[in-house]
């Protein structure tokens, strides 16, 4: 290299330029911010399922935690794979991808939640 900000991309291969540091670090942070959503749907799995008392309709409990534990999976993955899309379009100039995480979480939270006040009314229904 001759000084100039020309750089290997993200996988090693061809060249792109070095984009300004504060939109790297945006990036990254937005990149964390994604993770520690994945780690509070995983905590929030782990408590549903440890902290909840047994409902009415066995098995809906766990699969209300396990769905939730996957999907902090979904999103760890998700926010990597969006990190480096968006790292690549940052270094050769290109407008960044869209991404669809935002909207598998919107969807899978709203049916999580429209399940769970489904079955608290249903509890209260019939335990009350």
């Amino acid at each position: 290299m001759d000084g100039d900000d020309r750089t290997a991309d993200a996988d090693g291969q061809g060249e792109g330029r070095e984009p300004d540091y504060r939109f790297t670090l945006a990036n990254e942070r937005t990149f964390l911010a994604w993770l520690r959503t994945a780690l509070a749907l995983d905590a929030a799995g782990i408590a549903v399922v440890h902290l909840l008392p047994p409902l009415l309709l066995p098995g809906v409990r766990e699969l209300a935690g396990v769905s939730l534990v996957v999907l902090g999976a979904v999103v760890a993955g998700g926010a990597y794979s969006r990190w480096r899309r968006y790292q690549q379009a940052l270094r050769y100039g290109k407008p960044l991808p869209p991404s669809r995480l935002p909207a598998v979480l919107v969807v899978v939270l709203t049916v999580v939640s429209v399940l769970a006040v489904a079955l608290l009314v249903i509890e209260s229904a019939v335990g009350g």
